[in-house]
């Protein structure tokens, strides 16, 4: 049952949370509103029009930004509650009280929790469905520049590649088109299109929505093919209908790192598929995500623990001494990951060696503080 101290905690922990999130996400804005403030005003000089993308950029850039930092802000919020209790000499009496000290923090604990659930709920729902946006630059707001196309291949071995695309109409140029010789008339067939347009799935168009438009395809016709379902020629000469279940435009058209903004589900689907790239990058950040929350518990807990070991220390030394502990811990974790990249490391120790660091050092020091 919360008592009214509890109650206070936690409202001191949002009090300090909210601000602690303005405040850090709001400063990294204005730094790189400042430092890109050219690349939104090149295509045009309206005021209302460059505001308009500038809400539309940062609006998106925001949810991300709170990613990368939510262990930051979950921390620093609860070291800013508890050291203001200690500011204002409200921790003694309830010691005196023979209220423990980790009694007294039990709401900061919970609180902090919460917030990182919160984190989770983000990263695994919200910036999967907003991934495409978060990935244009910042003089591409409405996404008109043309990408890089990777190529890709589709479960039964159809491989897709092209040379630039156009998200606005998603259209891949000079799109080409391998089908393996097991599906063909017998031999490999090779399709190359000048022009490709990808049509999404819709359950009331379903023989001409799924799959790919290609037009001024070569050759225009070739004998022996009866896979309409995957390949079928329309009315006008050299162009078919290339239907696919895996490869669309996004997959098509995918950047280096879009693992980074895709839900775990998605990347452990992604990691059973043998044609995919860059398997140990992606399987360190599958193993991270599984040990994110136990790192933001793991340094929560450090970082109360360096503020309540001396409780007559001063409150800006305890801080600092926080703030560097936090260096460190990002810094292992960075290192780990890196290693785990370069393959040096197992994806699964990369992630999981700063649990097994940090872990056994944040019990045995809240362990010690002083009740």
């Amino acid at each position: 049952m919360f008592t009214l101290m509890d109650r206070l905690l936690i409202l001191s922990y949002i009090k300090s949370y909210v601000i602690c999130f303005i405040s850090l996400i709001g400063l990294y804005v204005v730094v790189d509103l400042f430092t890109h403030i050219d690349d939104f005003t090149q295509k045009t000089t309206d005021f209302m029009e460059v505001t308009q993308n500038i809400l539309q950029f940062y609006g998106y850039r925001i949810m991300q930004i709170f990613d990368r930092l939510c262990e930051m802000i979950v921390l620093l919020a609860a070291m800013f509650t508890v050291a203001w209790v200690q500011r204002n000499n409200e921790l003694l009496p309830l010691l005196s009280a023979g209220v423990s000290t980790r009694r007294v923090v039990r709401p900061v604990l919970f609180s902090a929790a919460a917030f990182l659930a919160v984190s989770m709920l983000n990263q695994e729902l919200v910036i999967p469905r907003i991934a495409q946006a978060l990935l244009r630059n910042h003089d591409d707001p409405d996404g008109e520049k043309d990408q890089i196309v990777t190529g890709a291949f589709e479960p039964n071995g159809i491989q897709l590649a092209g040379r630039s695309a156009a998200r606005k109409t998603l259209t891949v140029r000079e799109f080409t088109c391998t089908i393996p010789a097991d599906l063909g008339p017998g031999a490999l067939v090779f399709l190359e299109s000048k022009e490709a347009q990808y049509v999404p799935y819709d359950p009331r168009w379903p023989e001409i929505t799924g799959g790919w438009i290609m037009r001024e395809t070569k050759p225009a016709y070739f004998e022996g093919w009866s896979r309409t379902d995957l390949l079928k020629a329309q009315e006008e000469p050299g162009t078919y209908f290339l239907r696919t279940t895996e490869v669309n435009f996004d997959v098509l058209t995918r950047d280096r790192k879009w693992f980074y903004l895709a839900s775990t589900w998605q990347l452990a689907k992604e990691l059973g598929n043998p044609a995919a790239q860059r398997l140990a990058s992606m399987a360190v950040v599958f193993h991270s995500r599984l040990t994110r929350p136990v790192l933001g518990l793991i340094l929560l807990f450090l970082g109360l623990s360096v503020i309540l070991r001396d409780q007559n220390r001063n409150v800006f030394i305890s801080a600092g001494l926080c703030i560097i502990m936090c260096g460190v811990f990002f810094g292992v974790q960075f290192g780990c990951r890196q290693l785990g990249d370069n393959e040096i490391l197992a994806p699964a120790l990369a992630a999981w060696l700063p649990v097994l660091i940090f872990g056994p050092l944040a019990f045995v020091l809240f362990d010690a503080i002083h009740t």
